[in-house]
């Protein structure tokens, strides 16, 4: 079905539609974009920090109603919605402390006679493509610190996500961001082509598939412009030992079924030690096997929510049977219900041929896919044989000898002892086909910035 539309995962039922922007709408747009730009730059930092941080103030105050939308949408369970519109406060209160400071001119030493300095300065109109399975996060993130840089923004966001993107449009409105400063737009592939290729648009922030970041790519770059991509990953969970298998299983079994599985930076490669694997195995078995459906109010440690829509859900077991094909050892799960839902049975899977095709690919969904290595060398090159490189993570008893498996890893994140280091504050992203470019932290407000020389002579 090709439109924007509110499509309940936990029965099929199409509940809303949405018509696509028109193409004069599309115009009319980025030219009150381009226009606001002007102003919007200009407002004094600490007067766009004032809204930024009434932002965050409704993030959180919305944060049950924003976590109800997204349940529905894409079968979100309702704790973990409550969490991200709490994440999103999060940011948006990162930005307004602390943009000020990241984005003052910062004096460099010369030769000359003279002073000069590096400005950071925003470059105007961007836009930004959004993914469903962190409706208001991915937002929050690309949205916060290009507002408190100046910049303006358009909002194309995923077709199964319009009245969460409706509800961040709202929160801008009521916090006091001027018209035309952040615009959610319902635009078809074909419009954001053409957008892509605005002389206003300066830059592009895409999260996605691979394959939609490499399309965006080659329009931005046909066009000269600016884009930072996040793009998934086949993240390595290393564990090199532990004094508690099965603690350390459930530890597994809990992140990686964290948004029933739909996180680009979940641990979808679980790289276990010989001696400890087998134990390992039949604890996540056993908790495969307890967990049952429900609904997203009811999700817990024995209940599984739907993924994001039936043909999610049907890619997904298109790929186990790949897998199976290819080799591997599918110990429980990976089936579907009999109807139109979108619930797929968690799964375990091991002895995927290293290699093989199948091997390569990102399985987005509740699956836990175990490795059994030998040696800490060989976990590395395992972790390693891999076209994504977002992030990765190492546990063992021994700090050290996890900190030197860690250095190893080619990703944008490596995290010792823990699954990873989140926070408004941290940098997110990734390497290799994972994309490039960093969100969050200081650096997430370095991106979409003209780092403009300014010398003034004696």
């Amino acid at each position: 079905m090709k439109t924007y539309r509110v499509e309940n995962p936990t029965t099929g039922e199409v509940a809303e539609t949405f018509d696509y922007i028109t193409d004069e709408e599309i115009k009319s747009t980025v030219e009150n974009a381009d226009k606001a730009f002007t102003t919007w730059r200009d407002t004094p930092i600490e007067d766009r920090a004032k809204i930024v941080t009434r932002v965050a103030e409704l993030f959180e105050e919305r944060k049950d109603k924003l976590a109800e939308i997204i349940s529905l949408e894409m079968g979100k369970p309702l704790a973990e919605g409550v969490e991200e519109a709490e994440f999103c406060a999060a940011i948006f209160n990162y930005y307004a402390d602390h943009g000020p400071k990241f984005a003052a001119d910062e004096e460099i030493p010369v030769e000359m006679d003279g002073k000069a300095y590096i400005q950071r300065r925003p470059v105007g109109v961007l836009l930004g493509i959004m993914p469903w399975n962190f409706p208001y996060y991915q937002v929050a993130r690309f949205a916060a610190p290009n507002l408190m840089l100046g910049n303006t923004i358009l909002l194309k966001h995923a077709e199964i996500c319009p009245r969460s993107a409706l509800a961040i449009q709202d929160i801008m409105k009521e916090a006091g961001v001027p018209e035309g400063v952040y615009k959610n737009i319902f635009a078809t592939h074909d419009q954001i082509a053409d957008l892509i290729a605005h002389p206003a648009v300066r830059g592009v922030s895409l999260t996605g598939s691979e394959r939609a970041g490499s399309a965006i790519a080659a329009i931005a770059g046909e066009n000269l412009k600016k884009v930072v991509l996040e793009l998934g990953g086949s993240d390595p969970y290393i564990i090199l030992d532990t004094a508690d298998v099965k603690q350390a299983a459930k530890d597994a079994w809990a992140t990686r079924m964290y948004n029933t599985g739909q996180a680009c930076n979940s641990n979808k490669r679980i790289i276990v030690m010989e001696d400890i694997y087998d134990e390992f195995v039949d604890e996540l078995v056993k908790l495969a096997e307890a967990m049952k459906p429900g609904k997203p109010a009811e999700a817990s440690e024995t209940i599984f929510t739907p993924l994001s829509s039936r043909s999610a859900a049907e890619n997904l077991k298109a790929q186990m049977d790949k897998a199976v094909e290819a080799g591997a050892n599918l110990r429980t799960g990976g089936t579907l219900l009999d109807d139109s839902s979108s619930y797929f049975a968690p799964a375990v899977i091991t002895d995927i041929p290293v290699g093989s095709e199948i091997y390569y690919e990102e399985f987005f969904g509740p699956v836990a896919t175990v490795f059994k290595v030998s040696s800490d060398e060989e976990a590395v090159e395992l972790a390693n044989n891999s076209q994504y490189g977002l992030g990765g993570c190492v546990f063992s008893e021994d700090v050290a000898r996890a900190g030197k498996v860690g250095q190893q890893l080619e990703v944008g994140m490596a995290n010792v002892n823990t699954y990873a280091a989140e926070g408004a504050e941290v940098p997110f992203g990734g390497v290799k086909n994972s994309g490039y470019g960093r969100e969050l932290g200081p650096y997430g407000m370095d991106e979409f910035v003209n780092k403009r020389m300014y010398f003034v002579a004696d």
